[in-house]
């Protein structure tokens, strides 16, 4: 998959194109890329995704915006598993959101993208104030000579898959639920940084995340860290020592003696345990974390 980023030249290519935030890179996500590369391999095009960064929402009202499901880095893989041949990484800063819904479709998506075949939803909004819609859509494919098709909504098990959807899964801690809308387990990937050594004093060493963005869910979770084996994590502000103002990942690997400093970790959510609480001192915690550890080993024995 060909990523590029920022600002768009004229191009001779012809593109059959989708455009979203694919935050998450749920199940309605992958039934939209698969629907673009399937036309794209039909009509002998190159099929592409716009996406933006930041999202929207974070730059207008970054202290209102969602947390974040997937970081650029993680949502760029999954898109690539799908896949799409290439995305487009469009910087959201002020020239780019002043953009009126006609420049949009003539600068990036006609001269820029070379749109062919443009696949979205009906309630597609873009350009300044949210001006453009499907049906200005529709107008610009008959002047400009590109195909436009509305991708309808995705259902599953009776639910519209959304990463709005996904959110209110994991911050409800139903993490079965989220993986469902999602296809594939809640992930959280980062680089193993040092920490304060706690963990390691109280007989638990855990690889800590720090995290650049608010999380979509919090508290004591039984986990599989992806190559290196499974384990208990706590993330969140830790209450009881020294809270954070961003959110931390710690993760306690079972039998793991592995080096895991500097090292880039994905972690799969696969079981809310508890809700994360303050105790009084470290012997409490101590224990509260081998009672943790104790339950996370018992699901994996029931769950296998």
């Amino acid at each position: 998959m060909v990523v590029t980023h920022g600002s768009l030249q004229p191009t001779s290519g012809r593109c059959a194109l989708t455009i979203g935030n694919f935050d998450g890179v749920h199940r309605g996500h992958r039934a939209l890329i698969e629907r673009v590369t399937g036309k794209a391999r039909e009509l002998g095009l190159v099929s592409c995704a716009l996406t933006f960064e930041p999202h929207p929402r974070e730059f207008f009202a970054p202290e209102a915006a969602p947390p974040r499901l997937t970081r650029l880095r993680d949502k760029l893989e999954l898109l690539a598993a799908i896949g799409v041949a290439r995305v487009h990484v469009a910087r959201f800063h002020k020239a780019f959101a002043s953009l009126s819904a006609k420049r949009f479709i003539e600068e990036v998506l006609v001269r820029g993208l070379g749109v062919r075949k443009l696949i979205v939803g009906r309630d597609f909004r873009f350009g300044a104030k949210r001006a453009g819609d499907f049906a200005l859509l529709g107008e610009a494919a008959a002047r400009h000579g590109f195909a436009l098709e509305a991708m309808p909504d995705v259902l599953f098990e009776g639910e519209r898959v959304s990463s709005s959807a996904v959110r209110a899964a994991l911050q409800a801690g139903e993490l079965r639920r989220a993986e469902r809308l999602l296809g594939h387990p809640f992930t959280i990937s980062g680089k193993v940084a040092h920490g304060e050594k706690l963990g390691r004093q109280l007989g638990f060493p855990t690889a800590n995340v720090r995290l650049a963005h608010a999380a979509p869910l919090a508290g004591i979770f039984a986990v599989e860290v992806e190559g290196v084996g499974r384990g208990v994590a706590s993330l969140g502000r830790r209450p009881t020592v020294n809270p954070l103002e961003r959110p931390l990942l710690e993760v306690h690997v079972f039998d793991c003696d592995a080096e895991l400093y500097g090292r880039h970790i994905k972690v799969r959510f696969l079981e809310k345990l508890r809700d994360e609480q303050k105790y009084d001192g470290l012997e409490a915690l101590k224990e509260a974390i081998a009672r943790d550890a104790r339950q996370a080993r018992e699901y994996f024995a029931k769950h296998g």
